[in-house]
């Protein structure tokens, strides 16, 4: 472990900082290196996709997409574990699934859909795509690249029927995370967990953007804290138990995770099955109108190879069928 991994990544991508906290968290030797016009060709010797993170191995192998890298690092430096014992190890992996896939929804439709963030994302990314540039040559690539993100809004489900739903769920959601971190550093007590680096990219890129970061700096005094504290994880004590949990992690299995990415994620799922256009599903109690999504359907997979996996289900399933959660698992 002596040689350093080398991360190609970006501060404003979720998946990228996602990884580079969890090798923060594991002390992994790694170099960080932004993916822009000055490292693309060196990027491109080791990407099988044009996709960020990419992790280099010191040995010049390749690997991508920030989940399968956590699990394939996870199985060489076990210690210290990401996965709470018990049920808790597959409703962490449930959690991470549903930061990736649900919490992307948030962050893009906060990111893209107003003038403000628009201009702000815009810039940021501009400037690190062409850290040189003069004045006129920023603002041109920065008026290029919001064009270009804003007509791409549809992709994540944001639309003029959505947007409401994503708007209204965040701030729930913001409101019960507030509720479980008040008690404890991290979502499953007092060290970082597999959950936690999924949802925390999402709320890290969200917080750095204006209208979403002033929602969570104005209301959520934990959750930011948790913000800043997953940027160099650590364990401070050991993973809770569920009844110790359970109070304040059910509403959110609950009311975000079996009320609307559940649902969703098997009405898209179905979709594609079918080879529509575009789908309707009714999420906690309103239509939601998108096109599907590809990568969806099969990061459900993964997520059910993970289920399909837990040996002793005795403890889990009830969690699960109380939430919502358990549908579409076994399938």
């Amino acid at each position: 472990m002596a040689e350093r991994y080398r991360i190609f990544g970006a501060e404003m991508s979720p998946y990228s900082v996602k990884v580079r906290s969890y090798f923060r968290y594991k002390a992994l030797p790694h170099q960080w290196i932004l993916r822009n016009s000055a490292s693309q060709a060196d990027y491109e010797k080791y990407a099988k996709l044009p996709i960020i993170p990419l992790v280099v191995t010191p040995e010049g192998s390749g690997i991508q997409d920030s989940t399968p890298i956590i699990d394939h690092f996870e199985k060489l430096y076990p210690e210290p574990s990401v996965h709470p014992g018990g049920p808790l190890g597959f409703i962490s992996a449930l959690i991470e699934e549903f930061g990736d896939e649900w919490g992307n929804k948030w962050m893009f439709h906060y990111r893209w859909a107003r003038e403000v963030d628009q201009k702000s994302s815009a810039g940021r990314i501009a400037r690190m795509r062409a850290p040189t540039a003069g004045e006129a040559q920023h603002d041109k690539l920065a008026e290029q690249i919001r064009t270009r993100m804003v007509d791409r809004i549809w992709f994540v489900g944001s639309n003029v029927v959505t947007t409401p739903q994503i708007e209204t769920g965040f701030v729930e959601m913001l409101e019960l995370l507030e509720r479980h971190l008040e008690a404890r550093p991290y979502l499953f007590g007092a060290r970082p967990a597999y959950g936690d680096f999924g949802l925390w990219g999402q709320f890290y890129e969200l917080w750095t953007d204006p209208t979403a970061g002033a929602l969570i700096e104005g209301n959520a005094p934990h959750v930011l804290d948790w913000v800043h504290r997953m940027l160099w994880p650590r364990a401070e004590g050991d993973f809770e138990t569920w009844d110790r949990l359970a109070p304040t992690l059910m509403p959110i299995l609950s009311e975000q995770i079996g009320e609307r990415f559940m649902p969703w994620t098997l009405a898209n799922e179905e979709a594609l099955a079918d080879g529509q256009e575009e789908f309707s599903v009714i999420l906690d109690g309103k239509i939601w109108t998108q096109k599907p999504q590809k990568y969806h359907a099969r990061s459900l997979a993964m997520l059910r190879a993970k289920y399909a996996a837990v040996a002793d289900k005795a403890a889990l399933d009830p969690i699960l069928h109380a939430t919502g959660c358990l549908d579409g698992l076994g399938t």
